[in-house]
């Protein structure tokens, strides 16, 4: 003889009405926004001046939704009487949004703290092809990276500060 099954459905419907009568926690999003968590990732800002066209981040992309293009400029010598330098100059920096899984690995991986996270996310756009962002479009969400939150007590990483 199977066991009652109403004990359960008692406690089920306990808690249904306890739910039913709680207040309602759904922000209506287009009407009301609320601010993004600390640490957010939305979109990568990019520092124009930092970036050194190593390819890093463009090679360990795992989606291939970075593009970069550059070229090598001679230099003026550091010291007086020295020989020229040959430095990259970044030709083009785009990031195809389309193909981005957001997965952070190209601002991690960069040496030289030329891509920060944004936490920006209302960056859609009516057509599929406008989600590829070029430099200057990049560079403008470096005005919204927010200063690094201080890590916790007992951390030995250093604290990061974002160029300004």
């Amino acid at each position: 003889m199977p066991k009652p099954k109403i004990p359960g459905v008692i406690s089920g419907l306990k808690v249904t009405f306890k739910e039913m009568l709680s207040p309602n926690v759904t922000v209506q999003y287009p009407r009301e926004k609320e601010p993004p968590p600390t640490r957010a990732r939305g979109v990568i800002a990019l520092k124009e001046e930092n970036c050194t066209v190593c390819m890093l981040c463009a090679r360990s992309c795992p989606d291939w939704c970075i593009y970069i293009e550059g070229h090598k400029e001679k230099a003026p010598p550091r010291r007086p009487g020295g020989k020229p330098r040959t430095v990259s100059a970044l030709d083009r920096f785009d990031i195809d949004y389309a193909l981005c899984m957001y997965c952070g690995i190209c601002v991690e991986v960069c040496p030289f703290d030329a891509l920060f996270w944004s936490p920006e996310f209302e960056y859609s756009e009516p057509r599929i092809a406008d989600l590829l962002h070029d430099k200057e479009r990049l560079g403008e969400w470096m005005e919204t990276v927010p200063d690094f939150e201080p890590y916790e007590a007992g951390s030995e990483q250093k604290v990061k500060k974002v160029p300004r």
